[in-house]
């Protein structure tokens, strides 16, 4: 038994990681290929493998047309809208880091749904000081990126739409979708995306060069990032509060930001250290119980 709680509290943890390494990916793949098309690819790839494990594994599917539509809803919100998003603000221009530091207001906006609907989940005072740690630190770097330029009006769109859609995303699938096997959910999540990113992507006039970095942005997307994190992201908003398992995208800046630095040269300037110590701070706040 005492195995099985441990590995159910390193979940955290590796989903910080891992999800982590996404904003990276983008910024590793986006040269060599337009955005909705890389996430097509990624898509479609994802759904073999979740298919192949599926049937391996014996997985449940969902039994009830209902539980198949509230599926697909948080297919669409959490990857088309959320991916479609972050990878169109980075092939824009916006680095990995502030591409992930405007994400990770999500628990903000979370709070504030759960305060506006009163009722079991309300939001205690010390997590609103959290959550207000977190805001100030996004908005000390995002400040910081428009003096150089970086940031412009759209892609911090394109950006502010991928929060959006994964704050509806997982308030939506917390209330509407019951338990179910994370590897169907997961096919059925990636085959909405697909349908509703294929038109979008067919309107892209750029071709993709299968460099190495390219296949290895691919690979590593489907294996590591579809079929690993967003399958963690799925058991643990089932297993948690909503507001518990949001606030941990405030660590996922930190990584971002340190992983872009090491491997493509990203400047660790001072605005961004005080933003991701800033919302560090937030997120052991807003996780006190």
């Amino acid at each position: 038994m005492g195995g099985g709680l441990d590995l159910v509290a390193l979940m955290p943890a590796v989903f910080v990681l891992i999800w982590s390494t996404g904003f990276v990916v983008a910024r590793l793949g986006m040269p060599h290929a337009p955005p909705l098309t890389f996430l097509c690819w990624r898509y479609g790839l994802t759904m073999l493998g979740l298919a192949a494990w599926a049937f391996w594994a014996r997985a449940q599917w969902p039994t009830t047309r209902q539980a198949w539509l509230h599926l697909a809803v948080t297919g669409v919100l959490l990857q088309a809208g959320y991916l479609g998003g972050v990878w169109s603000a980075v092939k824009l221009g916006l680095s990995a880091g502030t591409a992930a530091l405007i994400v990770c207001l999500q628990p903000v906006l979370t709070a504030i749904f759960i305060e506006w609907q009163g009722g079991h989940g309300r939001v205690r005072p010390v997590q609103w000081l959290g959550l207000a740690f977190g805001l100030c630190g996004v908005l000390v770097v995002v400040w910081d990126k428009l003096g150089l330029g970086e940031a412009h009006g759209m892609n911090l769109g394109l950006a502010v739409m991928a929060l959006l859609s994964i704050t509806a995303g997982t308030l939506y699938q917390k209330r509407y979708v019951g338990p179910t096997d994370a590897r169907s959910a997961g096919l059925v999540q990636t085959g909405a995306a697909l349908v509703v990113s294929l038109p979008l992507a067919m309107l892209e006039t750029e071709a993709v060069v299968w460099h190495p970095e390219m296949v290895v942005a691919l690979a590593w997307s489907v294996l590591a990032l579809s079929m690993g994190a967003s399958s963690l992201l799925y058991l643990l908003i089932q297993r948690g509060a909503a507001m518990k398992v949001t606030s941990l995208f405030y660590l996922v800046p930190p990584c971002t930001a340190l992983m872009a630095w090491a491997l493509f040269g990203e400047p660790l300037s001072w605005g961004l250290l005080l933003g991701v110590a800033m919302t560090a701070a937030g997120v052991a706040l807003v996780q006190r119980s």
